[in-house]
């Protein structure tokens, strides 16, 4: 390998690793805030467990001399050795790619050290026999050839470029198998089997992280060429048809989510970038751009069914879609290299020899396709046995699952003894969250209450007893308080107080939908300004109030009028009236 293509496949490797930052900032992002420290732990775990077995047992397994011939190689930290360094860096990149994938699946109800082993095992051994049959050498790339299996099907054997297949549809299946095993989080689903949205608690922090995941594919896919001396044509390609097919998986999953809920899914339209991602990968070195586009649009239509199907039909709950993303999309996309295959993927040639190595719309009929559903095959069936043993394993010794109290509290505090992973900033709990902790108990039975009537004995004295003060309470849209501000210091209101609050009014029935599960909207984010007055009249604050937050829809708000007994000002000790005047006046 010369220096450029050394330095070439290096920074492919860079731009991957920072992947695992972009998939630690999607998962955080669609689960709650609880488990965000959690999840940040197993994604930086994964990796750290990740590179030390791939580089004792894993590689060799994946490329070391065969031990049983097409099947797996000879597991052993020599086989590394006798390497280059270049190689056994890219491929622990893209090993700890197919680990971390399985966390989001499994996030918010998995224990830590169950986690680990898990991990563990897919880095150790089940990724690595895989990709052997893939890019070791194995039975898969040579099927098809006229030197392998069946020859005469496909012109390249099974050909999956950069890893929809090996790195993308290993964790996406194995996400599936451990999310099913493990059972849903506690209020996924109701009594009537009907899914609930539990929305994640940071929509920004997914979307940071999908930019960096796409900005890591332009690592992930085109430095798959282990090489770019002599192909820079060819790898300049690869870098459009992922971006291509990228972009238009998201746009299709946004219109598809648009017109199925009447509004865009933002979280689902995220997971739209990375289905087109996912898809192109197998086959971003043999396609056209058009051919890409036309990936991406499959993989949008993929994605969004494929969340929905998971979710509301077989009752698998996957927070973040791993599943639908990169299972169903890994496969689909490796699929496509049969239909769409054009150029060739391992040399700068512009265009194939009509022949079997083409895809089926350009006349190569369905011999490269039969090839890929093949591996396809192969591989899920692997995957599925001994990931389905893997789990079973785990679930019966030292047990899968959190227990129900700690998936209640968060994974942050009962696994790490993490109080919070943002300082200073506390969350509420969801509705059914807290109907889970009270377990049906009435509150008059949990809390005692003793009511005390007030004597006489007990009435506070009223300084100006003779002038009438009254506290006005105004419930408004939090996007009309400037508004409402500027009006009220206008008429001379020289001080109010304001409260960020969460209510329902007539709108508590309105649908929304969340990744495509209509969720009841019983609560909005409103602000509560209180005001008390005695100069100016009231109803001219509340004329002014009105005619600030009028739009003529629902949810303008509500005015609350109270009669107040006494007001005293703490660092002067005045009471009543002149305790709401201005100092200045």
């Amino acid at each position: 390998m010369s220096a450029i293509d050394t330095l070439w496949v290096l920074l492919g490797a860079t731009l991957v690793f920072f992947m695992q930052a972009g998939f630690a900032m999607v998962e955080t992002g669609f689960t709650r805030a609880k488990n965000a420290g959690n999840i940040c732990m197993k994604n930086l775990m994964d990796f750290v467990c990740g590179t030390i077995v791939y580089w004792l047992i894993g590689f060799g397994i994946m490329f070391g001399p065969e031990l049983i011939p097409g099947i797996m190689g000879t597991p052993s930290v020599a086989a590394a050795a006798d390497t280059d360094w270049t190689s056994l860096i890219f491929q622990t990149v893209f090993c700890a790619t197919s680990a971390t994938i399985v966390s989001g699946a499994m996030a918010e109800r998995t224990k830590f050290k169950s986690y680990l082993v898990y991990s563990i095992i897919i880095s150790l051994f089940v990724y690595p026999v895989s990709g052997h049959w893939i890019w070791g050498g194995g039975w898969l790339s040579t099927l098809g050839t006229a030197n392998g299996l069946l020859p005469g099907l496909g012109a390249y054997g099974f050909h999956d470029f950069a890893g929809s297949t090996a790195v993308h549809m290993v964790g996406g299946l194995s996400a599936f198998i451990g999310a099913m095993i493990l059972g849903p989080r506690i209020g996924k689903y109701g009594k009537d089997g009907k899914p609930r949205a539990i929305p994640g608690h940071s929509i920004t922090l997914g979307c940071l992280g999908v930019f960096i995941l796409w900005f890591g594919w332009f690592g992930f896919n085109p430095a798959s060429s282990l090489a770019i001396d002599g192909l820079t044509h060819n790898v300049s390609r690869i870098f459009i048809t992922t971006n291509m097919a990228a972009a238009t998986a998201t746009l299709t999953a946004m219109i598809i989510t648009w017109v199925k809920y009447g509004k865009p899914d933002v979280s689902m339209t995220l997971n739209g970038s990375l289905a087109g991602l996912v898809a192109i990968t197998a086959g971003c070195s043999t396609v056209t751009v058009t051919g890409s586009a036309i990936i991406g649009i499959i993989a949008g239509f993929t994605v969004v069914l494929g969340v929905e199907f998971i979710d509301q039909k077989l009752k698998v709950d996957d927070p973040v879609g791993a599943v639908g993303v990169h299972g169903f999309c890994g496969a689909m996309g490796t699929l496509m290299v049969g239909v769409f295959a054009y150029f060739d993927p391992y040399t700068d040639a512009d265009v194939l020899t009509k022949g079997s190595g083409l895809g089926l719309v350009y006349g190569g009929g369905f011999a490269q396709l039969i090839v890929q559903f093949i591996g396809v095959l192969a591989v899920a069936a692997w995957v599925t046995v001994t990931m389905t043993c893997v789990f079973q394993i785990i679930k019966h010794t030292i047990g899968l699952r959190v227990p129900r109290e700690e998936e209640l509290e968060g994974l942050d505090s009962t696994e790490h003894g993490l109080l919070s992973a943002y300082a200073d900033f506390t969350f509420t709990r969801n509705d059914f969250d807290n109907e889970a902790i009270a377990g049906g108990v009435p509150v008059r039975q949990a809390v005692p209450v003793e009511l005390v009537t007030p004597t006489a004995q007990d009435a506070v004295p009223v300084a100006n007893a003779g002038t009438k003060m009254t506290k006005i309470e105004i419930i408004c849209n939090q996007g009309k308080f400037d508004t409402l501000k500027s009006a009220l210091f206008d008429i001379g209101i020289t001080g109010l107080t304001c409260s960020n609050v969460l209510g329902c009014g007539e709108q508590r029935g309105a649908s929304e939908y969340y990744r495509g599960v209509k969720m009841e909207a019983t609560v909005r984010p409103k602000l509560k300004v209180d005001i008390v007055v005695c100069k100016l009249p009231v109803s001219l604050v509340v004329s002014t109030a009105k005619k600030a937050l009028y739009t003529g829809h629902i949810g303008d708000g509500k005015i609350f009028i109270y009669d107040v007994e006494n007001v005293i000002k703490v660092r002067t000790g005045e009471e009543g009236y002149d305790a709401l005047q201005d100092d200045a006046r």
